[in-house]
């Protein structure tokens, strides 16, 4: 098992800067952003695809430093009911797979994204509950006419182009957002639809993490992991529950709070998402995301790499020689 960094919390940093500190930590990867939500601070699909030289500098440095890509990154909403958004973020998506292709990159880590309530409408719609009646016409309209067509398309644009892995991130807010909606589609689309499981966001939802690395797990559907942490606040969350869409900067009322790896859920948990990850055979790239806004850059990333190092096995494990 390995330890990498979604590298765009060092979007201030040029991309031979960012790769120097990542290796400066003893990591193994870099998971890189390169459109939607992540931007593309050191890796813009369309300019390197367009100048084979400027990308073979960027494949050489990425390869100088000994770090190995986990995944590319396009965080987006291609089902933005606004169709110059959703151009925007399909587009990037298209870019990131092409770019994945020259690089011999099998995983594209993103979302589901989530269309609004109808042709007519203007924002995403996320449904959480299934009554009034209404809110089940809006998934079906959602799940049927937008969200699945859509995938079955550019499951098979990826496909085509090498891609092994489209590894959702189970976000609320997107269609996907937890292990049943992450199954639905897989089992609608195909085997190349997979996790990329972020306990921080299974966390406030009141999930086992560990349970739902085992139900993917044993599906075949584990395809990335990020490390990021979520702390429960007991008193507000007995109080409002867990849905909560205060603004993140007003920590001391929220329900919960993304935290650096640790200060969320203590090093036992970690050890036993690791222990769960093995189980399971999942033997890759932890990748950190830092977005704790009771840290800074530095300090949050740096205690979430301690926290990782004294969780994980690097080791192959033992043949139970006492049998």
């Amino acid at each position: 098992m390995k330890i990498g960094v979604f590298t765009v919390l060092f979007g201030n940093l040029s991309f031979g800067e960012m790769l120097a500190k990542v290796k400066s930590y003893g990591l193994d990867a870099v998971e890189i952003g390169c459109g939607g939500y992540p931007g593309k601070a050191h890796c813009n699909p369309a300019e390197l695809l367009a100048d084979p030289n400027k990308l073979a500098t960027w494949r050489k440095q990425l390869e100088d430093s000994g770090l190995e890509l986990s995944a590319l990154s396009c965080h987006g909403n291609p089902l933005h009911p606004q169709p110059e958004i959703a151009r925007r973020f399909h587009e990037d998506w298209r870019n990131a797979v092409l770019l994945a292709e020259k690089l011999g990159v099998k995983t594209i880590v993103g979302f589901s994204g989530c269309p609004g309530d109808s042709d007519n409408a203007r924002w995403p719609n996320w449904v959480t509950c299934a009554w009034p009646p209404d809110y089940l016409e809006i998934l079906k309209y959602q799940w049927e006419e937008k969200l699945i067509p859509y995938w079955q398309k550019e499951a098979k644009f990826a496909a085509d182009h090498g891609i092994e892995r489209i590894a959702f991130e189970m976000h609320p807010g997107f269609c996907v957002y937890n292990p049943y909606t992450l199954l639905k589609l897989r089992e609608a689309v195909g085997p190349i639809i997979g996790a990329n499981l972020d306990p921080s966001h299974l966390f406030w939802q009141g999930i086992d993490v560990v349970a739902a690395i085992r139900k993917l797990g044993e599906a075949g559907a584990l395809y990335h992991f990020h490390a990021k942490d979520t702390y429960i606040d007991p008193y507000n969350t007995a109080v409002d529950g867990a849905l909560d869409a205060r603004p993140y900067q007003d920590i001391p009322h929220r329900s919960w709070t993304f935290r650096s790896v640790g200060y969320g859920h203590d090093l036992k948990t970690w050890k036993d998402i690791v222990s769960a990850l093995r189980t399971v055979g999942y033997d890759g790239v932890l990748s950190i995301e830092h977005e704790d806004a009771m840290a800074s850059i530095d300090e949050g990333f740096r205690k979430a790499v301690e926290t990782l190092k004294a969780a994980i096995l690097r080791e192959q494990p033992a043949t139970p020689w006492w049998t």
